[in-house]
């Protein structure tokens, strides 16, 4: 099953996706919005039953645009974490990023006016489905309701000083186009995860080579904090990023950016020049 979070002009909503069209469910059930529904279990098992709206005239807004929590996983693939000229972490390195940095498919990514080091960054995400805290290993994709792609757009020069500052510039990352949920994907392993740069492959990567697997990384995190239903894990991107190659290939305004995982589907965004802000 196939779940978006939408747009249109009578608010937010989300429903089930069924080939182009969406089956209201927000307002059928009377709830808020997607993470809401997980937390109260109301999400019924079956697909779309009847076609409210057209893929093609809402917004989709991140798959979860409310949620708790996004965490990401840095250096998570060898290969990537060579090109980077680091050293393979003892423990998964994670650090946070702020809902509003994050927008859905087909909304524009934006290149600030502060830096020109604007990386992409293909990979694959969960979303936690109940509350999960000390969780072992082998049960841990017991806690995933979902996956979902991901695009953690980095600007390296500022990431150089601040983790959090290169990975939290406005609207500067994405994930979607929807949840999948695990009765289609049931495992996260053997996906293949591909990024297009304008069409030019940059990234090609199996899921499996991973350093740290989803269940560990779940295992770790819930160690230090509860996981909610809701929460987005991003599991990390393999290498062919802008950093790694000569010269680098930054993203820039007028690029298209599109993130693909078998099974999942394509994430794919416009990138735009930050607009003027006077606010004060």
């Amino acid at each position: 099953m196939r779940l978006v979070s939408f747009r249109d002009a009578k608010g937010d909503s989300f429903g089930i996706v069924d080939g182009e069209s969406i089956t209201d469910l927000g307002r059928r059930l009377s709830l808020p919005s997607l993470r809401a529904a997980l937390a109260g279990n109301a999400l019924p098992p079956q697909r779309g039953t009847q076609a409210d709206y057209r893929l093609a005239d809402v917004e989709l807004l991140p798959p979860v645009p409310d949620a708790g929590k996004i965490i990401c996983v840095g250096l998570n693939y060898k290969s990537h974490v060579a090109e980077a000229g680091r050293s393979v972490p003892q423990q998964p390195s994670v650090f946070l990023r702020a809902n509003s940095t994050v927008v859905g498919h087909g909304s524009a990514m934006i290149r600030p006016t502060a830096s020109d080091h604007y990386d992409y960054e293909g990979e694959l995400a969960l979303v936690i489905g109940r509350h999960a805290r000390h969780v072992p290993e082998d049960k841990a994709l017991d806690c995933i309701f979902g996956y979902t792609c991901f695009n953690d757009g980095s600007l390296r020069d500022f990431q150089k000083h601040s983790i959090t500052a290169g990975k939290n510039f406005q609207s500067s990352g994405a994930c979607g186009p929807w949840l999948v949920t695990t009765a289609d994907v049931p495992k996260p392993t053997g996906l293949t995860l591909t990024t297009r740069l304008n069409g030019q492959q940059v990234q090609h990567a199996d899921t499996s080579d991973m350093i740290y697997s989803v269940p560990a990384i779940i295992a770790y995190v819930s160690t230090f904090i509860a996981l909610e239903p809701g929460d987005i894990i991003a599991t990390g991107t393999p290498e062919g990023v802008a950093l790694g190659r000569t010269p680098p290939l930054w993203m820039k305004p007028g690029d298209r950016i599109e993130v693909e995982i078998s099974g999942i589907g394509t994430l794919a965004n416009p990138v735009v020049a930050e607009a003027p802000d006077n606010t004060l």
